[in-house]
């Protein structure tokens, strides 16, 4: 019989984030080492029509491989996938990535709501959600998701976001573990990760 400890190894990052989005996830993945253990999931809500640019500008301010998701992908670690545009992304439970041109959430698709709220079934307790920078309440009710199924939940400091109202919004609605000012939320994910591994090996 093992006892449960309230530290978990965490499998996977979700990160949702919108307006000033991409100069906010360059600074949370540029402090991350090329040897970070766990996937990172993106959603950034872009415009339908633009390509696939968002992978080449995180990829030239991070150390770590970053891709766009492509349908029945299986989840790596190592790996940064940023969500197509005009596409939700899902992961399925077993941890490969679905893509669908539902209906917008919010107003938006991609949706964080739904890339969030499908991650909790794949993998449970062991996520970390992030809500960074963005203009509207997409992915409040997936942080709520992710704190009910025991998951870990961080938001962007509103007062160090481009638009304050999606991380105010996640703030309101979530019970949130830790905000975070902008260029500290990498290094305090870095922690957060490299502890739970040490503790459980």
């Amino acid at each position: 019989m093992h006892h449960k400890t309230k530290t978990k190894r965490y499998q996977a990052v979700v990160i949702g984030s919108s307006a000033g989005g991409i100069q906010a996830l360059t600074a949370v993945l540029s402090p991350l080492p090329k040897d970070f253990p766990l996937p990172i999931i993106i959603v950034q809500h872009l415009h339908p029509h633009s390509n696939s640019y968002l992978a080449r500008i995180l990829e030239h301010h991070s150390q770590l491989r970053v891709k766009q998701a492509d349908e029945k992908e299986p989840i790596l670690n190592g790996w940064v996938y940023v969500a197509p545009p005009a596409y939700h992304l899902l992961i399925e439970e077993d941890r490969t990535f679905s893509l669908s041109i539902d209906q917008p959430v919010k107003f938006a698709r991609p949706s964080v709501d739904v890339l969030f709220e499908t991650a909790t079934y794949a993998y449970r307790e062991n996520l970390i959600g992030i809500i960074l920078t963005g203009a509207n309440n997409d992915g409040c009710d997936g942080a709520k998701r992710i704190k009910d199924m025991g998951g870990y939940m961080i938001v962007q400091d509103p007062k160090t976001a481009v638009a304050a109202s999606m991380p105010e919004s996640a703030i309101q609605h979530a019970e949130i573990d830790k905000v975070v000012p902008l260029y500290n939320i990498g290094e305090y994910l870095l922690q957060l990760v490299n502890q739970s591994n040490r503790i459980l090996k």
